[in-house]
């Protein structure tokens, strides 16, 4: 499996120096892998950081928006520029474990399945403050709710999916959120598997749990008007006898 590992960043000036060694500890013996850091507009040390790294890490390559634009479009930028079929994404914060790469490589190989587009991390020991991780639960529930995605943790960054099936997707902001009942929309399988988090070492987060609340609201039923207006046709070919 080839795989370009897309991460967006913004002002994590003292994370991505350790996070790009941490990744290409996780991915340096494999045939064909790439790191691309988004800099979403970062107005820190962010950018000369990564200019550095990439003397020494041949695999890495960087990307900037010259003004932010969120998350959500900076894994678009980093996606659409990426080589590999393949793309595993993780937050530029250091959550993530970069090593639980290779075990969600693993889990789709042992699933055989040509459907499963998607492999999406769950974090089961959220390494966050209760606020945070009441808030996380409350809108994990509600969404499952409505959506029926079957999955536990939309919000976890470290996720694993084909290239093409993403970029078939109709685009908006925050789509990040909702990607596995948008890719089950589309016709694709979407598993779960446990991850690692861990706590936050350096920096703050760059948004507020109430805003991101209003804001999932709208998505919310965004998403519910997709899955209302979308079908999938069972296309067969007429032979010529």
């Amino acid at each position: 499996m080839k795989i370009s590992v897309v991460v967006p960043v913004h002002n994590e000036t003292d994370n991505v120096e350790l996070l790009i060694e941490e990744i290409h500890r996780a991915l340096g013996d494999r045939e064909a892998y790439e790191m691309i850091f988004v800099d979403d507009g970062s107005t820190d040390d962010t950018s000369v950081k990564l200019q550095r790294a990439m003397q020494q890490y041949p695999t890495l390559r960087v990307l900037t928006h010259q003004r932010s634009c969120g998350q959500s479009r900076a894994v678009h930028t980093g996606v659409s520029a990426a080589r590999y079929p393949w793309i595993a994404t993780l937050d530029g914060d250091g959550q993530n474990d970069p090593a639980d790469i290779p075990s969600l490589v693993a889990a789709w190989h042992e699933q055989q399945d040509s459907q499963l587009w998607m492999l999406a991390g769950f974090r089961h020991q959220r390494n966050d403050t209760g606020w945070r991780k009441f808030s996380s639960k409350f809108a994990n529930a509600v969404r499952q709710s409505i959506l029926h995605d079957a999955t536990p943790d939309t919000g976890c960054g470290l996720k694993l999916f084909l290239r093409d099936k993403f970029l078939a997707l109709p685009y908006f902001d925050h789509i990040h959120r909702f990607l596995p009942a948008l890719i089950r929309m589309a016709g694709g399988h979407v598993i779960s598997v446990k991850v690692n988090h861990r706590p936050r070492n350096f920096g703050q987060s760059k948004y507020g749990t109430l805003d991101r609340a209003l804001v999932g609201i709208v998505d919310l039923l965004g998403v519910v008007w997709l899955k209302k207006r979308h079908s999938l046709p069972v296309v067969s070919e007429v032979g010529r006898g």
